[in-house]
Parts: structure tokens; sequence; C-alpha cells
């Protein structure tokens, strides 16, 4: 039996319910069905900070990197949607000191963490 969307007196509402999540999650419109965050996952190695970007779909020509020591920006087109990423950094990085790569969709940064300030004797 077929059922007629016109007597389902909650159809708006879930309807309602469903752009509200897609608004949130940064889902509405995005064919992949993925969310819009990109999984990325940040290590501090003590000497060197190390960001590892999940980055499925993407070819390497299409991956563009920036840092201005504090924040880095990932941003990469694939056939099936667009990554911009801002990654606050937790510590100040050099950013010349900057090294990549990436392998199977998985995108991997590496900089060596500039030293805490520091201290000023007072003579």
């Amino acid at each position: 039996m077929d059922r007629d969307d016109r007597d389902d007196p909650f159809r708006n509402f879930f309807d309602e319910i469903e752009r509200m999540m897609g608004d949130v999650s940064g889902r509405r419109g995005d064919p992949s069905g993925f969310a819009s965050e990109t999984h990325v996952d940040v290590y501090d190695e003590g000497a060197q900070v190390r960001v590892v970007a999940d980055l499925p779909g993407v070819e390497k020509d299409g991956i563009e990197l920036k840092c201005d020591g504090e924040l880095l920006t990932i941003s990469a087109v694939s056939d099936r949607r667009e990554y911009d990423e801002r990654i606050r950094l937790p510590a100040r990085v050099d950013e010349h000191s900057a090294s990549a790569s990436f392998n199977n969709g998985v995108l991997e940064v590496t900089l060596d963490r500039l030293e805490d300030s520091a201290a000023i004797d007072v003579e």
C-alpha cells in the first residue's frame, strides 16, 4: 500500500528538523554526505607539531597549505567537495620549517615548534 504524504501531519515538522540539523552539521547541500569539517588531528610532540588531516578524493596537486606560525590553513578541492580548514596550532611554530606529505588521502604536516618566550633578567 502506497503512503500518501498529504496525510502525514508531521512531515513539515520533520523536514524542518532535517534542515536545521543540516545547517548545524554543515551537510546541507553537500552530496558526499560528509560534514563540512575535515577530520584533523593535531599532535604536540615537544620539539615539533604534527597535523594529520583526512582529505578523501583529493589529488596532491589540489592541496594548498599556508601557515603564519599560529594558524595552519588547509585548502583542497576534489570532484565532490571543497575543503577549507583553519587549524589553530597548540604552540607557535616556525612556518619555514614545514614539511608535508600526502598519501592515500591523508595529509601530514610537520612544523618545528618555536621555543617559549624567554625570561628577561632585570639588572
